[in-house]
């Protein structure tokens, strides 16, 4: 990195013509602790950039929202630079790392955002326990998903649990209501906060992407319809 800190990352590149997602983990997570669901996208073609946070998975020096975000630039800068075009590019952020993704997404072209056991804000979490507390205030990492989804104009995906229980399913509801079309949205009725895998959440980003590349228009609902898709697990 620019300020001289070594991250560790892993590569596994793309089958055919299918994009490579750049991947940004939960709190915590890492390349290690991602393997199955790396195995699962490489199965289906997909290539995977994982990169380990600072302090994470081997990486040096200390984590931080800003930090977080300019590494992210740098992870898709490395890409770039070894061939890979904007269109091959999909910024995929789970929990924490939906923050990370969606501030690339504004920085960086991508084909796509794809949002897992998202939120609206880290404030709007932390509140559902310190109510009472100004975390708007104190709070240095806030992640501000609904302000920054405002300013995102790129094909969205975004899949929740309905049973989450560390992430409330409206705050993805909401979400969706304030993001750019063209989205989608997609409940997984038995999914809780990490397990969304183990509920066809992996099905569905696959048939989000192949949607993308066959050119297939998605569907604007009416002003009064429903705006979500609740997937049978």
């Amino acid at each position: 990195t620019e300020d001289g800190v070594r991250l560790i990352a892993w590569y596994s590149p793309a089958r055919g013509n299918r994009p490579t997602l750049l991947y940004f983990t939960g709190v915590g997570g890492c390349v290690g602790t991602r393997a199955e669901k790396i195995r699962r996208l490489r199965s289906m073609g997909f290539g995977v950039f994982m990169l380990n946070y600072r302090r994470y998975g081997g990486s040096g020096g200390r984590p931080s929202e800003v930090k977080n975000v300019s590494d992210a630039a740098l992870a898709y800068d490395w890409l770039w630079k070894r061939g890979l075009k904007p269109s091959e590019i999909v910024a995929y952020g789970e929990s924490i790392g939906s923050g990370v993704a969606t501030q690339l997404a504004r920085l960086r072209p991508v084909k796509a955002l794809v949002m897992e056991a998202t939120f609206t804000s880290i404030v709007d979490v932390g509140r559902q326990v310190w109510w009472c507390l100004p975390l708007n205030l104190i709070m240095v990492d806030q992640y501000r998903n609904l302000e920054h989804i405002k300013n995102v104009k790129v094909p969205l995906l975004i899949m929740h649990g309905a049973r989450d229980s560390m992430i409330p399913v409206n705050q993805a509801r909401h979400l969706y209501a304030e993001a750019n079309e063209p989205k989608k949205l997609a409940i997984l009725p038995r999914g809780d906060h990490s397990d969304l895998y183990d509920c066809g959440a992996v099905e569905r980003v696959r048939d989000f992407l192949e949607a993308l590349d066959a050119n297939v228009v998605m569907p604007v609902p009416a002003r009064h319809a429903p705006q979500l898709e609740v997937v049978a697990a």
